[in-house]
């Protein structure tokens, strides 16, 4: 094996997402989950991400994704996402298609001993509906 590099090594890197980094809390680890879902899949449950933030990227398919404060949106295959975590809903993960699976990468901070995941329930849902925004009929 050669010890040479390639002289366009930098051409090769394709900036896809870029955030302010948030909050990390203290001791955290950091996970990364492949999600696959099959056609027409309505996702996960509404949840949250407690221990801090989750990046991801969509490898196939379509996501309706939505997180609380912001209007669902689709993700497409090649893009990015992020979630801030906390106390933030994310509504929907949803496969957009029913005609092909959704496939997506996710990187999660987590703090040990403490879920991954949160499911909220229908109580908090309601509560916390005027803080849910509507579609825009966009997408």
């Amino acid at each position: 094996m050669s010890n040479a590099h390639d002289p366009q090594w930098e051409n090769a890197l394709t900036v896809v997402q870029e955030v302010h980094l948030p909050f990390i809390p203290d001791g955290a680890d950091v996970m990364t989950v492949v999600i696959e879902y099959p056609p027409g899949s309505a996702g996960a449950p509404p949840h949250r991400h407690p221990s801090g933030p989750a990046f991801g990227y969509m490898l196939e398919g379509e996501m309706l994704f939505e997180l609380e404060g912001q209007p669902p949106r689709v993700i497409c295959a090649g893009e990015a996402f992020w979630e801030p975590g906390g106390d933030v809903i994310h509504y929907s993960d949803a496969n957009n298609r029913d005609d092909v699976k959704s496939r997506f990468v996710v990187t999660m901070v987590c703090v040990p001993g403490r879920p991954m995941l949160e499911l909220v329930d229908e109580k908090e849902l309601a509560a916390r509906s005027h803080l849910r925004v509507p579609a825009t009929g966009r997408d």
